[in-house]
């Protein structure tokens, strides 16, 4: 008999959207928490956090940093400072003003005007103006350079529309700042993160990204450079999965980051900031998910293998768990993806047709069923959470291995799988990626004639500024567009600017973007 399928309760081809809250809910990743745009991040997907945590910090402190933390509250006019930063920010800053309450007299609390501060605390959007202000009492030397420094933490952003994971008004995130006694040596340490967050990004959470250059209105506010890894969805937009800045000395300068040089005489640090947050868990949902759920790649997963022994609740339950503990025993021994098999033996009651949707659901790699009679004969059921259905009988793709060949194969299997999700996410994006459009009647075109999810555009760019670029800006506003990056590798451009006229000097993505 075909297996009972417990799908979502939205498909993606109805609505993206929807489909996409409905996979957080259902694969029990977050829920709304009471207040608004702040979320209650649950166990499995907090799970997937802290692997993301645990990889990237390794990546991170292999390129010579140390992490440390600052305050969650800066004071206003360290934003003051720094003009351009703080016009970026203003919007979206939380402000504490008081540090105390009183009774307002009618059963309620109101802050105490005697507990006004003297001034306003905002609490943390970003933080290069606090950590400037320790590199200034850190750095005095050529000696002290280069201070390399990363820290974890959460920030507010006071969003208007707020979507869980991808754009919340109080995320999680590391925020990597550095200072450099020269611009080269900052500016190849910008592109030295942006590496680290391409290989994080595809190599640990199966993720195909392009790394370029932002153009100069997508810059960071303050930064003289910004570059990004940009990643495509299921539904064609695309996805600002990390970004890294070289800062020049504009922050050394607000900040009196300065040190003695060696030949003598007092220079600006140049600094660079960089970070990723929970927005990559969004991107992972909308990259790997399905219309059963997420699909979580093997290196992510709180749990790679679950094994779900059909308990009857009768005597013959305790020679079945046992039965399945050897599997767990077996696999735990051994790695996979160069770290030990994290294998959970799930014997919680409830109907077992009902768990192992729920592990569908939140997209556990591999999902091992064991009831009596494949106790009696040795084996167990085997099921490959990227590859759930059989296309051709439409019924659930499931193998029948012993129990010692599934403790032998399964660790390299979880290898196989890692590899899968990133060969189709990589190969749908580059399907999806649209060049030889030369005009901007043809972007328009492009987007309002190819469905509900059109992919990208490669055009080539004269990098305009001052009034052309606002009439750009402008162009893609209108049709709710934005330009993405610059690849790294991309050809050279050939041509002339679609937006401009002017001769192209290079090649940039268009797309529809969260």
């Amino acid at each position: 008999m075909p297996a009972i399928r417990h799908a979502l309760s939205v498909k993606r081809e109805d609505d993206f959207a929807a489909w996409y809250q409905a996979a957080i809910a259902e694969g029990q990743m977050a829920e709304e928490s009471g207040v608004r745009g702040c979320m209650v991040i649950k166990p499995w997907g907090y799970g997937i956090w802290e692997r993301i945590q645990r990889l990237l910090d390794d990546r991170i402190k292999a390129t010579g940093h140390d992490n440390a933390y600052f305050p969650l509250f800066i004071p206003l006019s360290n934003f003051e400072r720094e003009a351009d930063h703080v016009e970026g920010f203003a919007k979206e800053m939380a402000v504490v003003t008081h540090h105390r309450l009183i009774a307002d007299g009618k059963g309620g609390l109101i802050p105490d005007p005697e507990a006004k501060l003297e001034e306003p605390l905002v609490v943390r959007p970003t933080s290069e103006t606090i950590i400037g202000d320790a590199m200034a009492r850190w750095v005095q030397s050529w000696r002290d350079l280069p201070l390399k420094l990363n820290q974890w933490a959460n920030v507010v952003r006071w969003e208007m529309r707020t979507r869980m994971f991808l754009r919340t008004s109080e995320f999680l995130w590391q925020e990597g700042h550095t200072a450099h006694a020269t611009p080269e040596e900052a500016k190849d340490h910008t592109l030295t993160m942006l590496e680290v967050y391409r290989a994080m990004a595809e190599e640990d959470l199966a993720l195909p990204v392009i790394a370029g250059e932002k153009p100069e209105h997508e810059r960071f506010p303050g930064a003289v450079e910004t570059w990004s890894i940009e990643a495509m969805m299921q539904d064609g937009k695309a996805l600002q999965a990390g970004t890294s800045h070289y800062l020049g000395t504009n922050f050394a300068k607000a900040s009196g980051i300065k040190y003695q040089a060696q030949e003598g005489g007092e220079q600006f640090a140049h600094t660079t900031s960089w970070g990723v947050s929970t927005r990559l868990i969004g991107g992972i949902i909308m990259t790997h998910g399905d219309d059963d759920g997420l699909r979580v790649p093997p290196k992510l997963a709180p749990w790679q293998v679950v094994i779900l022994p059909m308990l009857r609740g009768n005597d013959d339950d305790a020679a079945l768990i046992e039965y399945c503990e050897g599997l767990r025993a077996t696999l735990a021994g051994q790695q996979a993806l160069g770290e030990p098999v994290r294998v959970l033996l799930d014997t919680k009651p409830g109907k077992p047709a009902q768990k192992r949707w729920d592990w569908v659901r939140k997209g556990a790699p591999v999902i091992v069923e064991v009831g009596g009679r494949d106790m009696e004969n040795g084996v167990v059921t085997l099921i490959r959470r990227d590859n759930l259905w059989d296309m051709e009988t439409g019924k659930l793709n499931s193998q029948a291995p012993t129990r010692e060949s599934a403790g032998e194969t399964i660790p390299g299997l979880l290898g196989d799988i890692q590899q899968s999700l990133f060969t189709e996410a990589a190969e749908r994006r580059d399907a999806n990626i649209a060049t030889g459009i030369d005009s901007w009647d043809g972007v328009v075109e492009f987007f309002a004639n190819n469905g509900k999810y059109p992919g990208w555009v490669e055009v080539q760019w004269a990098k305009p500024t001052g009034d052309a670029l606002e009439q750009v800006v402008e162009k893609l506003k209108d049709q709710k567009l934005t330009v993405r990056n610059v690849p790294r590798d991309a050809t050279p451009a050939d041509g002339t600017c679609i937006f401009t006229g002017e001769p192209a000097v290079e090649r940039v993505y268009v797309a529809r973007a969260y």
